[in-house]
């Protein structure tokens, strides 16, 4: 199993993951542009979302303004760009066609047909009106192809790393998101705590589809350590860091167990989960929140790495 087809079903589920994510910031930038009065706010939110998605530098290549539509479809179906949604669901489909023989047949067929339900949609540029549908299909792809994984696969090493890369890219993203809505969303820090900023955190909530779970803890109130609490530490929401390191936690201790041994990337792995839960979010934002995640986001990419070189597979 190791090697090539580990690094095949790991991939798989990043690129899944990764659309998904995308797709609901587009959806949550189409939305918030409805609500934005003037031409210019319009093209903000949707600079913000190619800021978060740290597609902007790519996006700015090829124009110079920043309509929805021109920007949706940059992210969704650009030929040119290799972090395009479609892009992201092929390459899922390509790697999961590498190991077929190692997934059951509902996964395979869930994940072919979601590339080809997608290939279709995407044929031709995106309008306002049919965005809805385009970004429902991409998440129903993903949830679909998770349930097959959780409904049929055994819970063997190919599970184990389908889940890893799932919880890795779900962590990542979420302090990626976490630490833009700081320090570029927001015009400047006098900013904190005004009218602006709660639209703003809301945005974050929505993005991480994490606005009712939040809502239903904290009764709607928009405190910015309360929700930072939320995506770091809730052990409860699928989405924070803690939840997200304690299912590669489970999952690394699967693969230890198939193996019978561990390696440098196990060492790893209890250090940071032993820091997040080490920690509370006074002791967070009095380090500095931005410091925090970047910090975050580095471990994450070392144990990434570490996953690779233990198992023997390149990113």
């Amino acid at each position: 199993m190791l090697g090539r087809a580990a690094n095949g079903v790991y991939w798989m589920s990043r690129y899944l993951e990764r659309a998904e994510n995308t797709a609901r910031l587009i959806d949550v930038g189409f939305h918030l542009a409805l609500t934005r009065g003037s031409r210019q706010s319009q093209d903000e939110e949707w600079k913000s979302v190619l800021i978060t998605t740290g597609q902007l530098e790519s996006y700015c290549a090829l124009h110079n303004t920043f309509t929805g539509p021109q920007v949706f479809n940059f992210l969704l179906r650009e030929k040119s760009n290799p972090a395009s949604v479609l892009s992201m669901v092929e390459n899922a489909r390509t790697n999961a066609r590498l190991v077929r023989t190692s997934l059951t047949n509902a996964v395979w067929e869930t994940t072919n047909e979601g590339w080809m339900c997608l290939r279709d949609l995407l044929s031709r540029p995106v309008r306002e009106t049919s965005l809805g549908e385009v970004l429902m299909q991409i998440r129903r792809t993903g949830t679909l192809v998770r349930g097959a994984l959780e409904g049929t696969m055994l819970r063997n090493e190919v599970f184990n790393f389908s889940r890893i890369g799932t919880f890795i890219e779900r962590a990542d993203s979420t302090a990626r998101i976490l630490d833009v809505k700081y320090y570029v969303l927001l015009p400047s820090a006098a900013w904190v705590g005004s009218s602006l900023d709660n639209v703003q955190w809301d945005t974050l909530l929505r993005s991480v589809a994490g606005n009712r779970a939040y809502s239903w803890l904290n009764a709607g109130a928009m405190d910015p350590r309360g929700i930072a609490r939320f995506l770091i530490l809730d052990e409860q929401f699928p989405r924070s860091l803690v939840f997200c390191y304690e299912k590669i936690g489970s999952n690394m201790a699967g693969l230890a167990k198939e193996y019978g041994r561990e390696g440098p990337a196990h060492a790893l792995l209890r250090d940071l989960r032993a820091k997040l839960h080490q920690t509370t979010i006074d002791t967070i934002f009095d380090a500095g929140l931005h410091e925090f995640l970047q910090e975050f986001i580095g471990k994450t990419v070392e144990l990434s790495s570490a996953i690779a070189a233990d198992y023997r597979f390149i990113e």
